[in-house]
């Protein structure tokens, strides 16, 4: 990930349960002085960690919405996952114009930038030269373990960029066309449900195209007291989405949009890292594409989301399923691709092969004197992991050394 911390945690609040470091996918939590600290160079933003502690002591970061303030011009996307939040919704356009009411100059939604890579997609599963599974990168937070975890699975990564980057790059041009504003007084505001996708869209690559980043959770509220009012009067058509950009808030939306069935779904980060690890043994055949998500249902699981994830998922399908099925009048060309993913070497011992090859050994020799039991009371999520800790020569606070 960027500099950028996808959460924080309150000390004052963390009493140590080592709850949080048992969930982390990518171990890169340690129990230290009775509180959990954060490796953030292993941090994804996944948000497990948001969801375990019992004492809400982990933290998203985002933005605040007062930041309309400072452009002359603002455009808001909707994440999907927003619609599944609202009971008895049966119009998209009902919130789409309680943004408007909120103070967004324009609304565009990221489902109709999440058809446009689903339309894309598919033009990239007719290359047979594309290596298969095609993963997609809708979930960064999954992105972002395979560059860790699975380095050699990066080429068979999309090159799509993220549906919130492409609606963002259409919304902003109609927006410069409409008003004549310059880009600097145009701000773009995303709404999303998860710390990975927060982190993503403050990356360098999505930064020039995105402004702020608005938690679902925070603008849920103020939504909620704007809805009444538009409903007083006729709604603005607003909608441009129909049942595939729709699909993307849930699991195997993304997958569904494609119209193939040779396709692996996996939501929740066990799953998600067995059908890596069945990738990688090379145990996985006759797939063509490969959705991953970190999240429990897909992104409705977010931890910036408010309402039950199966419940939410269950006001999506309504809403898919009255939906009309939208054809994108923008193709997928190479304006809304990115430069080829590459591995990180965060969890590499070494940069010199000799030197890994001896912590190697001595974290196998001082593992052999471990119990193996995984508890966690060390500090670390298991005895391997305490293991390399002190084969680094870091403190830890296991008391049966």
């Amino acid at each position: 990930m960027s500099q950028f911390k996808p959460v924080i945690l309150d000390p004052e609040r963390c009493n140590g349960c080592v709850s949080c470091m048992k969930r982390c996918p990518t171990e890169a939590i340690r129990v230290r002085g009775g509180k959990a600290v954060i490796r953030y160079e292993l941090c994804m933003g996944c948000g497990e960690c948001v969801k375990a502690c019992p004492t809400n002591a982990k933290k998203e970061c985002y933005d605040s919405f007062d930041g309309i303030k400072d452009f002359a011009y603002t455009i808001c996307l909707p994440s999907p996952a927003l619609y599944g939040q609202f009971s008895n919704l049966v119009d998209i356009n009902v919130i789409l114009n309680a943004l408007l009411a909120l103070g967004f100059n324009k609304v565009f939604e990221v489902a109709s930038g999440a058809e446009i890579v689903s339309a894309g997609t598919q033009v990239l599963l007719e290359n047979k030269d594309f290596p298969r599974p095609i993963i997609g990168t809708g979930c960064p937070a999954a992105t972002e373990l395979i560059l860790m975890r699975y380095g050699h699975l990066a080429p068979q990564l999309s090159p799509i960029e993220q549906p919130e980057v492409i609606a963002a790059k259409l919304a902003v041009d109609e927006a410069i066309k409409e008003t004549g504003l310059p880009r600097e007084k145009i701000g773009v505001f995303a709404v999303t449900q998860c710390a990975a996708k927060v982190s993503s869209l403050k990356s360098d690559s999505a930064r020039k195209y995105i402004d702020r980043v608005l938690a679902v959770k925070e603008i849920y509220f103020n939504l909620l007291a704007e809805i009444p009012s538009t409903q007083e009067k006729p709604l603005a058509d607003l909608a441009r989405a129909g049942k595939i950009g729709i699909g993307w808030a849930a699991a195997s939306g993304e997958s569904s949009g494609l119209c193939i069935d040779n396709y692996v779904s996996a939501d929740g980060a066990e799953n998600v890292v067995e059908v890596l690890n069945q990738l990688e043994n090379r145990r996985l055949h006759g797939i063509d594409f490969a959705e991953l998500n970190m999240c429990s249902s897909g992104c409705v699981g977010g931890s910036m989301n408010v309402e039950n994830p199966f419940l939410a998922r269950a006001r999506l399908r309504i809403l898919r399923n009255k939906a009309v099925l939208s054809v994108p009048q923008i193709s997928c060309g190479e304006e809304f691709c990115r430069t080829e993913y590459q591995p990180k070497d965060v969890c590499k011992l070494s940069q010199n092969r000799a030197e890994a090859i001896k912590l190697t050994k001595t974290i196998q020799d001082i593992h052999a004197g471990l119990p193996g039991l995984d508890c966690g009371a060390c500090g670390a999520p298991r005895c391997m992991a305490l293991a390399e800790d002190i084969a680094k020569g870091e403190e830890v606070a296991c008391k049966l050394l």
